[in-house]
């Protein structure tokens, strides 16, 4: 009776950790579609900046393209705002299925918009408005799936689990990447990526969004946003003013961290053609083969919070990302070679990947449910659209005025500003919100 007993608990162990799994994978891949979408543009600036900004200047139309992608970034507290009080109040899966839908909208316009010659000014002006979408979307996706992810992992193996966020945001942009090297390299001719070429990923994105919104139909809801799920007459933004110490701690945490990673993400490929000196085709590869050593970062680190906790890590980052991102980049500046240069990229993601692993997770520790989404979303979009959406432009506008060199120090200081967050906040394994959300479901 005894082992029939133990027999039926160790099954049902294993359909609940296979449903966790199984929810976790549709997530992720939904996640990894959202930020194809939005990275494809980063990927062909290099092609399409002369449909919609003219000139004869490449740095004036790239800074005119960065310009764009930063904008879009400032309708991302909007979005967070938006989709939290949706993923909040009606749940998880709700949010998740519209902010995909708007994404699949704004990527159809890119890809069906004519350029500057046929329709002058309203070429911009159209791309611009499909980048307020796209970014009104993302504000939203990421605090929806960094609560579901988190919310359906368990406590365990949370910091393992919750990492492939960023697995899959990571393999949003090498989607796109690789989707550039197809098109370089077996497809269209620099001339015809430039001519018409260059709308075909926006094409796939649109594609891939709908699938995923399919995917999202079916998802199940988190247990956490279950114990919650009872009506409330505050929104999510004005409950999130219960939450001051916590919101502040966000947007700390993640001011150094995301300015870190859109240096190593949207900017090291432009970087390393302008600065550096390499060709379109070895910038896209060792851009796509440092965002592969990232993405097999992530669940490392992530396994090393389980074990060590998430404060450590962050900490790390903290410390090396000030005292080496500047040495890095200016030997990346000056690299002999598209080896040399691939090298420096990985120490400098070595680095980078202590943060982008558990930041996620970090903020979603520290809110309750009823509260969670908004809480991760909204301070991490005021953060990202201040440093990590204007990092590119930062950066370019640094070279124009010829003192390239003071961006490098500006990112260390950033970074630096976040280590004093990082060595003031709690250990959030230890006392995590999610857990408490769990056990009273």
């Amino acid at each position: 009776m005894a082992d029939a007993r133990e027999e039926t608990l160790e099954e049902e162990s294993l359909a609940e950790a296979a449903r966790r799994l199984k929810a976790i994978i549709v997530g992720s891949l939904g996640n990894l579609v959202e930020w194809y979408d939005f990275y494809v543009y980063s990927a062909f600036s290099l092609y399409f900046a002369n449909s919609f900004f003219p000139g004869e200047d490449p740095v004036a139309q790239m800074l005119s393209s960065a310009g764009v992608f930063a904008l879009g970034f400032f309708m991302r507290p909007i979005g967070g705002a938006l989709f939290g009080e949706i993923g909040d109040r009606f749940g998880r899966r709700r949010a998740l299925t519209l902010s995909v839908l708007l994404m699949c909208l704004g990527s159809l316009i890119v890809a069906a918009t004519p350029g500057y010659a046929t329709i002058g000014e309203a070429a911009p002006a159209l791309l611009l408005f499909a980048r307020l979408l796209q970014g009104l979307s993302l504000g939203g996706e990421y605090g929806s799936s960094a609560a579901y992810l988190c919310e359906m992992a368990s406590s365990r193996r949370r910091g393992f689990y919750s990492s492939f966020q960023y697995v899959t945001l990571i393999g949003g942009q090498l989607t796109a990447l690789l989707v550039l090297l197809v098109l370089q390299n077996l497809v269209f001719t620099p001339e015809e990526l430039r001519a018409y070429g260059w709308r075909v990923p926006f094409a796939i994105g649109a594609a891939l969004a709908l699938f995923a919104l399919v995917m999202r139909r079916d998802l199940e809801e988190t247990q956490a946003f279950a114990s919650e799920a009872s009506p409330r007459r505050r929104s999510s933004l004005r409950a999130l003013l219960s939450y001051p110490r916590e919101a502040a701690t966000v947007v700390g945490l993640t001011m150094g961290g995301t300015l870190a990673f859109y240096v190593y993400t949207t900017y090291i490929q432009k970087f390393l053609k302008l600065s550096a000196g390499l060709s379109d085709a070895q910038t896209t590869w060792i851009s796509a083969g440092s965002l592969v050593f990232a993405m097999a970062l992530q669940p490392a680190y992530g396994a090393l919070s389980d074990r060590v906790g998430r404060r450590p890590l962050l900490i790390g980052f903290g410390v090396l990302g000030t005292l080496f991102t500047a040495p890095l980049m200016t030997a990346i500046q000056t690299a002999r070679g598209p080896w040399t240069a691939f090298a420096l990229v990985l120490a400098g993601w070595l680095i980078v990947g202590a943060y982008t692993s558990i930041n996620a997770l970090v903020k979603a520790e520290l809110f309750p449910a009823s509260v969670r989404v908004t809480g991760v979303a909204v301070p991490y979009a005021v953060a990202v659209s201040f440093f990590g959406g204007t990092a590119e432009y930062v950066a370019l506008w640094f070279k124009s005025a010829g003192r390239e060199s003071w961006f490098y120090y500006y990112v260390s200081a950033a970074i630096f500003c976040s280590l004093i967050v990082y060595a003031r906040m709690p250990e959030t394994r230890a006392a995590s919100r999610i857990d408490a959300d769990v056990e009273r479901a």
